[in-house]
Formats: C-alpha cells, sequence, structure tokens
C-alpha cells in the first residue's frame, strides 16, 4: 500500500509536469535555471506587498528635526511602493535584473512617484551609469584580447598564490595601493574586475570551486575595495562630503593626516569579513587547481604579447591615469572612461569584431544599475528618504550612547535598501546627523562619523552599492548569496563601529559621548 502511495507521486520530469498552463510555466522556469516556488511565490509577494503599500496600508505621521508633524506625501507612498516591490524581485529573483531595470521608471511614473518618465529614468544618463558601462566594455575588451588572463597569471605567479585566502589578500593589497592613487571606490573595483575573472577562470566548476569563487569576487570587489577606501580621505567619495560639511556646517577641518589618523583601524574589519566570507563560503583548503605547478604551466603557454594587446594596455593605463590626476586637469571619471573607449576603438587597434565585445558585456547589470539610481533619485525627490529618516530618529532619543548608534546604523541600513549612490546617502543622512547630534547630548563629528560610516558597508543587497554592481557583472554569485553573507558583515561593520571605531574617536580626542570636548586638531 505504501509503495503504491509512493508511486502515485507525479514524476519530476518535462513530460510529466508540463501539462496545462500552470505546468508549463513551472516547467519553464526549471528550465531557465530558477526555482517556481522561489520564483513565483516572489513575484506574487512582490505585487501583494506593492498594492499593499500603493492602496491599502496606512502611513503614521511623523515629527521632523523641527518638531513639524507631517505626513509621508502620495508621491513618497508610491516611492515606497516601488523600492519594496524592487527588494523583494531582487531577493527572490522573480524576474531578469535587467528587466527590473527597465520597468523600475515605469512604475514610478505610473504610480505617481514621479512626474514624467524623463525624470523617473534619469538614471541612465548619469555619470555613473556611463562609467560602469565604460568599465563592462574595458572588461569585455581585456578579455576578448586575453589580457585579463595574462595578467591574472603573472599577478599569481609572482605572488606564489596557492589558494582561495591568498588570492583575496593579495587582491587586498592592490586595493590599498590603488586607493592612494584611484579617488574612488567603484573606479578601483572597475580596475580589477578584469583582473579577478581572470583568477576566478582558473578554477573549476566544483561545487567548492564555485563557493570559492564566490568569495573571491564578493571580498575582493565589494568589501575590499570599500574597506581600503575608508582610511584615505580621497580614496572614497562620501569621505570627502563629510569633510566638506564638517568645515562648512561646524567650522572644523580635518587634514588628509588626520584623517587618516582616524580610520586606519577600519582596516581590521578586512580580517574579520574575511574569516568570516571564508567559513560561509567553505573555502579552506580550495586551492587553484594544480597550484603553483598550474599556475607556472599556464603562464609558459601564454602566447607572446602582442602589439595590439600593448596598445589596449597603453589605453587602459592612459584613463587609469587621468583617474589619478583628475583634480589637476578636471576631467570627470566618466568622461575619461569614454575617451579611452573611443581611443579603444580606433581603426586596427584590435582585430575581434564588435560581436566578441557585445557578448561579454553584462548589459543586464548595466540596466539594473540604471533603474537602481532612477529609484535612489526618486526617494530623495518624493519625499520618502527624509520621511523614513524623521520615522526611525526618534526611537533613538532617550538612549544610551551606543544603543542610539546602534538604532541609528540599523536604521541607515534599511533605509539604504532601496539606494544604490552611497554619495547620495551620505549626502542626505549626514547633514540630518550633524543637526541631530546636539538634540541627543553626542559629539557631532563623531556621531556622524559613525552613523555615516556604517553607510559604506551596505551589503545585502548588490543594488546599494556600486561596487557590488560591477562584482555582480562577473556572474559568480546570485542575489541569494550575496544577501546571505552580506547580513551578516552588516552585523561585523555595525559591531565593530560600536566596539572599536568608538573607543578608537575617544583615544583620539572625539569621544562621541562627550559633545563638549575640544577639537583635537588644530
Amino acid at each position: 500500500m505504501a509503495t503504491h502511495a509512493k508511486d502515485a507521486v507525479p514524476d519530476e520530469t518535462p513530460s510529466a509536469s508540463g501539462h496545462g498552463f500552470v505546468g508549463n510555466m513551472l516547467e519553464n522556469i526549471r528550465a531557465a535555471g530558477g526555482s517556481p516556488g522561489k520564483s513565483l511565490g516572489g513575484f506574487i509577494a512582490a505585487w501583494v506587498a506593492f498594492f499593499l503599500i500603493l492602496y491599502v496600508l496606512p502611513m503614521p505621521e511623523v515629527a521632523g528635526l523641527d518638531g513639524k508633524v507631517s505626513a509621508l506625501t502620495p508621491a513618497g507612498r508610491a516611492a515606497l511602493a516601488v523600492v519594496v516591490w524592487a527588494c523583494i524581485i531582487w531577493i527572490t529573483e522573480a524576474m531578469p535584473v535587467g528587466v527590473t531595470g527597465l520597468v523600475i521608471p515605469m512604475l514610478l511614473v505610473m504610480t505617481g512617484a514621479v512626474k514624467n518618465f524623463p525624470q523617473a529614468a534619469n538614471g541612465y544618463t548619469t555619470p555613473v551609469a556611463f562609467l560602469c558601462l565604460a568599465a563592462f566594455l574595458f572588461a569585455a575588451i581585456m578579455q576578448a584580447a586575453g589580457i585579463d588572463r595574462r595578467i591574472a597569471l603573472g599577478l599569481l605567479r609572482r605572488m606564489k598564490v596557492k589558494e582561495v585566502g591568498g588570492v583575496i589578500w593579495s587582491m587586498f593589497g592592490a586595493n590599498i595601493v590603488l586607493s592612494l592613487i584611484i579617488p574612488a571606490a567603484n573606479a578601483r573595483a572597475a580596475t580589477l574586475l578584469p583582473v579577478v575573472n581572470g583568477i576566478t577562470r582558473l578554477f573549476g566548476d566544483t561545487p567548492e570551486e564555485r563557493a570559492g569563487k564566490k568569495a573571491i569576487v564578493i571580498q575582493t570587489l565589494v568589501y575590499g575595495s570599500m574597506i581600503s577606501g575608508m582610511m584615505i580621505m580621497t580614496a572614497h567619495l562620501p569621505n570627502l562630503v563629510l569633510v566638506g560639511l564638517f568645515e562648512t556646517e561646524l567650522a572644523l577641518n580635518i587634514s588628509y593626516f588626520n584623517w587618516f589618523l582616524l580610520q586606519w583601524p577600519y582596516l581590521g574589519m578586512f580580517v574579520l569579513t574575511q574569516w568570516w566570507v571564508r567559513w560561509y563560503f567553505k573555502t579552506k583548503g580550495v586551492g587553484i587547481p594544480g597550484g603553483m605547478a598550474k599556475v607556472e604551466a599556464l603562464h609558459r603557454g601564454l602566447p607572446k604579447p602582442t602589439q595590439s594587446e600593448w596598445l589596449i594596455i597603453a589605453v587602459f593605463c592612459f584613463v587609469a591615469i587621468m583617474w589619478v590626476t583628475e583634480e589637476w586637469h578636471k576631467i570627470k571619471s566618466h568622461n575619461s572612461a569614454l575617451m579611452g573607449i573611443a581611443l579603444m576603438f580606433i581603426p586596427g587597434l584590435f582585430n575581434f569584431k564588435w560581436k566578441a565585445l557585445q557578448d561579454r558585456t553584462i548589459w543586464g547589470t548595466w540596466l539594473l544599475l540604471a533603474g537602481a539610481l532612477s529609484m535612489s533619485a526618486a526617494m530623495g525627490s518624493s519625499g520618502l528618504a527624509q520621511w523614513l529618516s524623521d520615522l526611525i530618529h526618534p526611537i533613538a532619543a532617550g538612549h544610551s550612547w551606543w544603543m542610539i548608534l546602534l538604532i541609528l546604523m540599523v536604521g541607515t541600513h534599511i533605509i539604504r535598501l532601496g539606494m544604490l549612490s552611497n554619495i547620495a546617502a551620505i549626502t542626505m543622512l549626514a547633514p540630518i546627523l550633524i543637526a541631530l547630534a546636539p538634540k541627543l547630548g553626542l559629539h557631532p563629528v563623531a556621531f556622524t562619523m559613525l552613523v555615516s560610516d556604517t553607510d559604506t558597508f551596505a551589503y545585502i543587497l548588490p543594488t546599494q552599492i556600486t561596487a557590488a554592481v560591477i562584482a555582480y557583472s562577473s556572474g559568480t554569485f546570485t542575489m541569494a548569496d550575496y544577501a546571505k553573507v552580506g547580513w551578516v558583515s552588516v552585523v561585523i561593520a555595525i559591531a565593530y563601529g560600536i566596539l572599536v571605531m568608538a573607543p578608537w574617536y575617544a583615544f583620539m580626542g572625539i569621544p562621541v559621548w562627550d559633545p563638549s570636548a575640544p577639537w583635537p586638531f588644530q
């Protein structure tokens, strides 16, 4: 009888499951590499949440910093519905990410979050979008020419790297060096993308090797790029936003060297995230297939560099130099990158066709980036970001300094779920934090820096950081992979700020709990 019941269970094969409209849908999802339950469940949940927020759920009135009580505007409610919809779709991967990037501007217009389509699609015309597209094209050109493989093998050979941990540490060293000369985490991630892609292609396709590739890409291109930029004032653009605000709002100056003194302990956070990422992906003992012997053999098997390769490298170096010297020539990084693309396509520079680059360029990721930028802008213009800030901030009143930091840090990460631009987030949050500090009895500089710094470590969705979008283009990890390892990394960042950086700031003369502490830097 039991055997008969077991035999009655439908066979999970294409012929058995493909009955009717629903059966065909489920089979199509499986054929596309997805999970029917996760994809359909996420799709339905996203739209249910969208309509509930848009038409049903009440939105509480909140008191702003000026004491005035305000409600979420209709445009802000619409933007919130789009943000929640996008977050659920991204986490469950219910739709291709490129499609969500295209759909977001439509939703912003149709719901009334923004006034017109050009405003809703402004993420497609931002400098960051063009910088990323140029970076993807650079990576495609280097891959088509085989330069990424040559650089990767040369780097591994020189550093005697044998396994995943060695790759990550060697790439972190490269990140630190680049942070001295390249003034943006996304530009560093773009520079290292073809190198890291070349390294990961040395690994096979076993479960252990796939996990190793995920650890390398996430820890190198995302965590490494962001953490290495914390200690160098010019290496992370939000650093400059904070320094400028302190000067204009508080008449306090922080020099390049003093910034380094305050921020260098953040390097220790990489040790913790390195341990966590490697433990989560179980990469201990996962080495490059064949070890150094394999690397040496592959390096010897490389053909002699061609004239085209040297010219491509020369153009790439020209762009890197333009990025480094941006303060001198005033040409923005996105324009420098596009100048490099124009030079790359001088007739006769290389012998492969445009289709070879088109097939290697992750267009879906670029559409995702542009859509996320559009949504980020809508959060600000609709008043949603300010409403969320006002909603969270009063909760902190009356608590001890570390609890206030904890509440504000967690609140910041909630707000950042729907925002891509770290610079936009800091530009929005930092003035509020500076004004809020004296009301909470906290030092304005230490408080603002600690909360703003945790914003840099928004590691739950790839769409929260441009460097993560660049990393996602490698195709080595999924949204779910990133979120599962990322939420613990966010907890590590929050704990590190409260337990390590707050005491360090106090040691340096700006205790977060003492608003009257004299400014230690002259």
